[in-house]
């Protein structure tokens, strides 16, 4: 395929989040485009005046850029093919409009909503297609002049071919419509703003789109765009709709389920990388089971043939392991410095970190690093180390008010106290000095100072805790669970 020639588009409509499913959209048009080398197109679909909104715009350049998407061409840096809102276009939709007016393929429509629904009931109860039925194609010059007298505001309809259209659909194969159940359909609204299906095409058609990669909610749309791209008299794009994005229970994603927004993910603390991972496997597989992908590895094996017509389930267990798996891989000092934001929502330096509590607190978050699913639960789990005294669950206590309990901690309180700093070598020798004297070993030796040290039966090894936690800290909760009373 030639580089040149390959030229996708995302074109989300700015009135609410980005949707995990929208994402999954621009994800897959990303790589193809850059495994073709070719041009991926961002494009701001706000013809829904009283929908869009600026905020959700700025989301979506917000949203994209955390992924690691890149575009060539858009709104915020331009191009070629320009303006890249439709708002900014509605000249050259006005431009394309006459050429269908003057073909006699397009007609004013003054059919009210309210008529238009009691149809739409009449039909559906009549065993017939919910469409448009074209009363209006053949309006006498007395008609035209009857509705506007009642002010009625039209609408422009585009006027369908009478013959079936094929879909000739990279992922799906060919899917046949059949012509009797489109009617004609709004191409410029009672606004005088175009309607999506009008625009869209124009947009591709003017951008040079090669590629359309979208979801299959749209493939009963791409009969009225195939017939608008031959009344233009333009060569059609390749067509692939990928599967939808459904949550575990087979329905379509929704706030039911969880987080819809990428935005959502993002504030929880998933790692751009593992995200972009998890999204490019729901509805496609590189071809063997790999699953742990870099993104030169997604751009390398992508490829739209790959891609499945089953649904796409969002599952949030599978995405947590992904992003273990990044959290247990990156960087260090990179990893600190995402995860301290959470810290200081979980009330820890809100006056900010210094140096020397980085180092610290990098510490901290490599030892807990192998629990967290997502940077958010991580004041939960530095928590052990951040506070200075830990709530020792109730069913452990028995472990620090039995005699053997005590005696462990009393002796671990004297030694600890004539020394200057405890690391993991001194811990050791702590430990072994204990069971020595005291003849203890196993369980009546770790538990009670597990206990007493962290407040639970498990979690990090004892020696990494203690190692990370303040002599000052380590004598204050012995001594506070040496306190304990009998429950």
């Amino acid at each position: 395929m030639s580089p040149s020639k390959v030229r996708v588009r995302f074109a989300p409509s700015p009135t609410g989040m980005l949707h995990v499913g929208n994402a999954r959209s621009a994800l897959f048009n990303y790589l193809f485009a850059r495994k073709y080398k070719g041009k991926f197109i961002l494009r701001i679909e706000d013809t829904d005046i009283e929908r869009s909104e600026v905020l959700y715009i700025d989301e979506i350049y917000h949203d994209l850029k955390w992924l690691g998407l890149d575009w060539d061409e858009g709104p915020d840096i331009g191009g070629e093919n320009g303006p890249y809102r439709q708002s900014e276009r509605r000249d050259i939709y006005k431009t394309y409009l006459k050429k269908l007016q003057t073909n006699d393929l397009a007609y004013t429509c003054y059919c009210s909503a309210e008529e238009l629904e009691i149809r739409r009931k009449d039909a559906i109860q009549n065993g017939q297609a919910p469409r448009y039925d074209n009363r209006c194609r053949h309006l006498t010059d007395e008609q035209i002049k009857k509705f506007e007298q009642e002010g009625r505001k039209p609408v422009i309809r585009f006027k369908m071919p009478e013959e079936n259209i094929v879909v000739k659909d990279l992922i799906r194969g060919d899917v046949e419509f059949d012509h009797q159940l489109i009617g004609d359909f709004v191409i410029f609204k009672s606004d005088g703003g175009p309607s999506f299906h009008f625009a869209v095409v124009v947009d591709d058609i003017e951008m040079k789109i090669s590629h359309v990669i979208r979801g299959e909610d749209h493939l009963p749309n791409t009969p009225r765009h195939i017939a608008l791209f031959h009344a233009f008299g333009c060569e059609l794009p390749l067509f692939a709709h990928m599967s939808m994005t459904m949550g575990p229970d087979g329905t379509r994603l929704s706030k039911r389920h969880g987080a819809t927004s990428v935005n959502q993910y993002r504030e929880l603390g998933y790692l751009p990388d593992a995200f972009s991972n998890f999204l490019a496997l729901l509805g496609w597989s590189p071809g063997d089971d790999r699953e742990i992908l870099t993104r030169d590895e997604l751009i390398d094996l992508f490829s739209i043939e790959g891609m499945t017509k089953s649904s796409a389930i969002f599952g949030i267990d599978k995405l947590n392991w992904m992003n273990g798996m990044y959290i247990r891989q990156a960087p260090i000092d990179k990893l600190t410095r995402l995860a301290i934001p959470y810290l200081q929502k979980g009330g820890y330096y809100p006056n900010g970190v210094n140096e020397s509590e980085f180092v610290w607190i990098s510490k901290v978050v490599d030892a807990v690093r192998g629990y967290l699913n997502c940077l958010s639960e991580i004041p939960q789990h530095a928590a052990l180390f951040m506070n200075e005294e830990v709530e020792i669950e109730e069913a452990s206590v028995e472990f620090i008010r039995s005699d053997e309990g005590q005696k462990v901690l009393q002796l671990f309180q004297s030694k600890i106290e004539s020394m200057d700093t405890v690391d993991i070598d001194a811990f050791k020798s702590v430990l072994k000095d204990i069971q020595g004297e005291l003849d203890v070993k196993g369980k009546q030796l770790y538990m009670p100072l597990r206990i007493a040290l962290t407040g639970k039966k498990e979690g990090l090894e004892l020696h990494v805790a203690v190692a990370l936690l303040e002599k000052k800290k380590i004598l204050q909760r012995i001594q506070t669970a040496q306190a304990r009373p009998l429950i």
